[in-house]
């Protein structure tokens, strides 16, 4: 039997990879930070299958531990300070979690088992002020937040230890992926949540911040399948994963709003204090090395994406009424 570590396995992407995983019959364990208040609630469903062990990206003893209970031949790494707008109020922070944190965990793999295998969660916003569209996988970085330059080291820190000491590890350059699991910081999320909300009746308007920044949204469950698949290739590669499409957050809302025959116009109000310090405006991914190497495409598409979600937030908020 084949055995994984994921960190990071309560979030959006965790459950699903650990879903996935098990699928294909393998042997899953979960880091989970101590806390008194961990939400298990995307692997609730799943959690009776899986191993759950106390680690920390801050704290290089306790991945050592965890790699030593588990004994994986694959980690993929998902735990990080993922959310860009905190990384401007937390920069240090997400620099100790996600970009250190990477090296605390490459250099435990190194020293316990430098045969396991690793994946590095990278990001579009990596591409932040973009230099070309689409992104490619040769695109020069230029983050425009905290957030993405942590992530800048953590994937540069993945090649080195790559080039340095042979191990397999790999990153994709994941561009934005949702799911009804995505948290409500979330804009898409904060979207759908809000179109539930004022159909019921509950709320009356959502503030937004920049509705014309362009993203390539795609589907979380799609996109973990591409982590798995680069980790079963004979050499490591680095990969940009996304659907080649990029909508405006503008669009974003209309189609979450149509779903639930509202207009979008009628509650959204542009508040200027959710736009970011410097913006992203355009990420669009270029997947065709993806294609061809590793086979994978999008299955879901953005209209359907979207239809789920706000399904999903509808149901929830008509159990908040009752």
């Amino acid at each position: 039997m084949k055995r994984a570590l994921i960190t990071g396995i309560t979030g959006q992407d965790g459950s699903y990879l650990a879903e996935f995983l098990l699928e294909k019959g393998y042997q899953v364990y979960g880091l989970v930070r101590r806390s008194s208040t961990v939400n298990f609630e995307r692997i609730r469903h799943i959690q009776d299958k899986i191993e759950i062990l106390s680690g920390d990206l801050l704290d290089q003893n306790s991945l050592a531990a965890a790699l030593n209970r588990a004994k994986p031949g694959e980690v993929y790494n998902l735990g990080a300070q993922s959310f860009v707008p905190a990384s401007f109020e937390q920069p240090l922070l997400t620099g100790e979690i996600t970009a250190l944190g990477v090296t605390r965990l490459l250099e435990a793999i190194r020293t316990a088992d430098p045969q396991i295998r690793f994946y590095q969660a990278s990001t579009s916003e990596l591409f932040g002020k973009v230099r070309e569209t689409p992104q490619t996988e040769h695109t020069p970085f230029y983050p425009r937040s905290p957030y993405g330059v942590a992530k800048a080291y953590a994937h540069w820190i993945t090649i080195n230890y790559r080039e340095s000491y042979n191990l397999f590890a790999c990153a994709g350059i994941l561009f934005n992926h949702e799911s009804p699991r995505r948290g409500l910081e979330f804009v898409t999320r904060k979207i759908t949540h809000g179109v539930a909300r004022i159909k019921l009746g509950l709320d009356r308007e959502l503030r937004l911040g920049n509705l014309e920044a362009r993203r390539d949204w795609g589907f979380a469950g799609d996109y973990v399948e591409a982590m798995w698949l680069m980790l079963q290739q004979e050499e490591p590669e680095d990969f940009v994963i996304a659907t080649g499409t990029d909508r405006t957050i503008r669009e974003f809302c209309q189609i979450a709003f149509a779903c639930a025959g509202l207009n979008w116009e009628d509650h959204v109000v542009v508040d200027q204090k959710f736009f970011r310090p410097a913006e992203v405006h355009v990420l669009r991914g270029d997947p065709s090395k993806a294609a061809k190497a590793l086979g994978w495409q999008p299955r879901v598409s953005f209209e359907k994406l979207v239809g789920m979600m706000v399904e999903r937030d509808l149901e929830m908020a008509g159990r908040e009424q009752r």
